[in-house]
């Protein structure tokens, strides 16, 4: 994932942009809710109530929840349980691993119930949660019998970001300024599919390239799990409420579950060559920093004049913080084809305030 720091704006930006009209009557009233700063500040708080920083972690988190979900339900729908038994998707993901198809639904179980808890928590005190459903104008899969409703993720071109594989087999910490090479180079370049677009992909003339399919959401999958892992883990460091720190932990946990079940499948993924893009073979004759078993975070640098330790990299500023991680999702080809661009706009409001937000001891 590409890291970035964003530049806060103004109130008066935020709250100019949040009222001229452009968005969806439900989410302009979040972001007037969440993002003026200055009226919630005047307000006594009232017991039980969450400080402006913590409500705007928490819409923040909600946002990149919603986007986790809705991917998560394509490739549910394509891949999970549910999914043809004959289908060669499913075939060629369980190559990766023959439980496949059982992780994928429990992943998507698991980002449904976190949408579902933050909208009821953040109801709870007062809040009124960010809703994203204006902006689901992309396309669905046109395989036979997926629904074609609209969708507010493209998983159908997307540039994956693979140096989070290199960078947990590294001694060098990307908080200190580590960098990492890409585990699948051509992966990062171009447009590639992670579900099959159309029946074409599923005939049986296109193994090579349903299998180049498989790989990619199998890479993919780490991707995603690694960035909510560390957004987690770098907002809970700004957070004041001790029940708002026990959520993110709580939350976070499950992301850091996800991450290393997708980081051990990862590397299965079979070695083939299709067209632009090249997977090599993980699990034979490779250095440590591919090395396909080798799944479990190597001690690095992380506290300056202190021993080298195993930790989740990154959690500092400026990296995977929330700017960052919505940044990075753009990069990712997610949202590719939004032609709206308060789409983007909102998301970097709702990351810059979650950026922003100061622990109140």
């Amino acid at each position: 994932m590409k890291e970035s720091k964003g530049t806060p704006k103004s109130q008066s930006n935020r709250r100019s942009f949040l009222k001229n009209g452009m968005l969806a009557a439900g989410v302009a009233t979040v972001g007037g809710g969440l993002l003026t700063k200055a009226s919630a500040l005047g307000r006594d708080q009232q017991e039980g109530s969450l400080t402006p920083g913590d409500a705007a972690i928490l819409q923040l988190l909600l946002a990149a929840e919603i986007i986790e979900t809705d991917l998560w339900q394509q490739y549910n729908e394509l891949g999970g349980v549910a999914a043809p038994a004959n289908s060669s998707y499913v075939a060629a993901l369980q190559k990766l691993d023959g439980d496949m198809p059982q992780y994928i639904s429990d992943n998507t179980d698991d980002e449904m119930s976190h949408v579902a808890f933050l909208r009821a928590y953040l109801k709870s005190k007062g809040q009124q949660p960010v809703n994203l459903d204006h902006f689901r104008t992309l396309p669905s899969s046109k395989v036979t019998g997926i629904k074609q409703i609209g969708r507010l993720t493209n998983l159908m071109q997307l540039s994956v970001d693979t140096t989070w594989w290199t960078r947990y087999r590294s001694k060098e910490n990307p908080d200190l300024g580590g960098s990492f090479p890409q585990a699948v180079p051509s992966l990062a370049q171009g447009q590639h599919p992670a579900i099959p677009t159309s029946d074409g992909d599923l005939g049986d003339a296109n193994t090579n390239h349903i299998q180049a399919i498989a790989n990619t959401a199998g890479f993919h999958f780490g991707f995603i799990e690694q960035a909510g892992t560390s957004l987690y883990a770098t907002l809970s460091q700004r957070v004041s409420s001790p029940e708002v720190l026990r959520i993110t932990i709580s939350i976070g946990g499950s992301e850091i579950m996800h991450f290393q079940v997708w980081h051990d499948k990862a590397g299965n993924a079979v070695p083939l060559t299709d067209g632009s893009l090249t997977f090599v073979d993980l699990t034979q004759n490779q250095p440590e920093s591919l090395q396909a078993n080798l799944i479990m975070p190597e001690p690095c640098d992380f506290i300056k004049g202190m021993p080298e330790c195993a930790i989740i990299r990154p959690t500092g500023a400026g990296q995977l913080d929330a700017v960052g991680a919505i940044n990075g999702f753009f990069a990712d080809g997610l949202f590719t084809g939004q032609q709206d661009p308060t789409f983007k706009e909102l998301l970097l409001e709702l990351a810059n305030a979650a950026d922003q937000a100061q622990r109140e001891l």
